[in-house]
């Protein structure tokens, strides 16, 4: 494993160029996968963070823990109590997951925590600018979806296009709403390395790849993931989803052995084994097949597949008793608020950075 930055790619000579030198290859599997998407306002990016990276959650709770702090401390100078409104944008299966995961914080895990505010008092709105949540799943599925978002608190609102994002608030049009967070879960695009393997690649910026997951004219690179688009048996392009990568993944590496075996390759066919989004506590959607489930047993669906797919089984069981523990307890993760102790749009967030402190209550 070698960890380096890739600047391009030269295939007639076969090498993967990086900022000091180029490594050669035979075989190139090339899977950078995606990015937040904000559909050209890159100058959103700042104010709506999305959920891709370890750093990414470290900064959504950076901005939630601290909306609550800051609206606290207004309260405890005098000052009347701050709209706590976090705003989704995007109800696919990250923004549910998001609004509700947001809710039970609000609702069950912080409730107790604060002496002067409440935080159950806090508004979370869900904004999708289609007509329905979770528009790649059955209609079902998506009401029943909203009727579990409802349930914990969640304002769900449908043909929601988000015009504009400033400081402290979402526009839908001319509606302005007032947001104490702002996060961003509508679309993604592929990583730029695809344009950089010398083909056209589509809106998304993917790469059209060969039935085989191979580059068109070069059998030995390969483009997998979020960074390909492929159509299946149907005509339909594979969604952007983790058990297409997995297949693929698997399919390349049979691919390769199969030649150095010297045998025929044999094209990927995706098996879609369905779909599952989870909302919240016992609160999911599932699509298996034919069969559409919701509630207590999605969610218990949600979270086997989930533990199946942890490597060791030594792992899966320690995940599984301390998923179990928490939920039985609401027992409380890390709640530090590292780095910047500032919120866009928050005119009493503090100017002194450097004088943080995480009070345990």
């Amino acid at each position: 494993v070698l960890l380096g930055q890739v600047t391009g790619f030269d295939l007639v000579r076969k090498t993967v160029q990086l900022p000091d030198f180029a490594l050669s290859y035979d075989y190139l599997i090339v899977a950078a996968g995606a990015r937040h998407s904000y559909f050209g306002h890159d100058e959103w990016a700042p104010l709506a963070p999305g959920l891709k990276t370890i750093e990414d959650a470290l900064e959504i709770r950076r901005r939630v823990l601290l909306a609550f702090e800051l609206a606290e401390r207004a309260t405890l100078a005098g000052e009347p109590e701050p709209p706590l409104n976090f705003v989704i944008v995007g109800a696919g299966p990250t923004g549910v997951e998001l609004a509700g995961t947001l809710a039970e914080i609000a609702r069950k895990v912080l409730q107790d925590e604060f002496a002067t505010i409440d935080p159950r008092r806090t508004r979370i709105i869900l904004l999708e600018g289609g007509p329905r949540v979770l528009p790649v799943y059955p209609p079902d599925l998506s009401a029943s979806a909203v009727r579990q978002l409802e349930k914990l608190g969640v304002e769900v609102r449908a043909s929601a296009m988000v015009t504009n994002i400033e400081p402290g608030a979402v526009w839908i049009g001319e509606e302005r709403i007032p947001a104490a967070v702002v996060l961003w879960a509508a679309g993604v695009q592929a990583s730029s390395l695809g344009k950089k393997l010398g083909v056209q690649v589509d809106r998304a910026g993917r790469v059209p790849v060969a039935p085989d997951l191979t580059l068109p004219g070069h059998p030995e690179v390969f483009v997998i993931g979020d960074l390909a688009t492929l159509k299946d048996k149907h005509g339909n392009l594979l969604p952007g989803v983790a058990p297409v990568a997995m297949q693929e993944g698997r399919a390349v590496a049979d691919t390769i052995a199969r030649d150095l075996e010297h045998k025929p390759r044999k094209d990927f066919h995706y098996f879609d084994k369905g779909n599952l989004a989870t909302i919240g506590r016992a609160a999911a959607v599932a699509q298996i097949r034919k069969l559409h489930i919701s509630g207590y047993f999605a969610w218990l669906a949600w979270l086997f597949v989930h533990i199946f797919f942890l490597i060791g089984f030594r792992n899966r069981i320690i995940v599984l008793i301390q998923w179990a523990w928490s939920y039985i307890t609401y027992e409380r993760g890390a709640r530090l608020i590292t780095g910047d102790t500032t919120l866009p749009g928050w005119t009493n967030a503090s100017k002194e950075p450097e004088s943080q402190a995480t009070v345990q209550r």
